[in-house]
């Protein structure tokens, strides 16, 4: 799909499915899914990490729940870094502050009712570029693991 386009996101077909899914594409980044909360009357939820290559999976800090963090992978990490610089500088006092060409990642949920009658909650990270040279570069690079393969792009 060409940069800026929206795109339909393509859903998977059972509530119990964690194979990666291709983002979608949204006005200078994407949405990815990336966790499922499943729902029944009789026990608390459960959480299914939902395969994919761009981001870190959420690690288990105590028996009580996910650390919700959105964490790029190590390799994006760096590649991120060499086209954007380091996603902290420091300000004209010395203090730390983000680095404004980075892009910002936001989580929301949205609740979807199976056809075998399961409710779930899908989470989605919205990844969002400040700019649109930016976002063509990352998307050219990191097309394959935005289409939900596992190989970079060679561009």
């Amino acid at each position: 799909m060409p940069p800026g386009k929206r795109g339909m996101m393509i859903l998977q077909e059972e509530a119990t499915a964690i194979h990666a899914i291709p983002a979608q594409w949204l006005e200078r980044g994407f949405r990815l899914l990336i966790l499922r909360e499943l729902h029944t009357d009789k026990e608390s939820p459960a959480f299914a990490w939902v395969e994919q290559h761009m981001l870190r999976s959420p690690q288990r800090l105590s028996r009580h729940g996910l650390f919700f963090a959105s964490t790029f992978l190590p390799e994006i990490m760096a590649w991120l870094s060499e086209y954007l610089g380091r996603p902290s500088l420091r300000d004209s006092t010395g203090r730390p502050c983000r680095n404004t060409r980075w892009p910002i990642l936001t989580w929301h949920g949205e609740d979807r009712l199976w056809a075998s009658g399961n409710h779930t909650i899908e989470w989605f990270v919205d990844v969002i570029f400040p700019d649109e040279a930016s976002w063509t570069a990352f998307q050219q690079h990191w097309h394959g693991r935005l289409m939900g393969k596992t190989e970079v792009s060679e561009v």
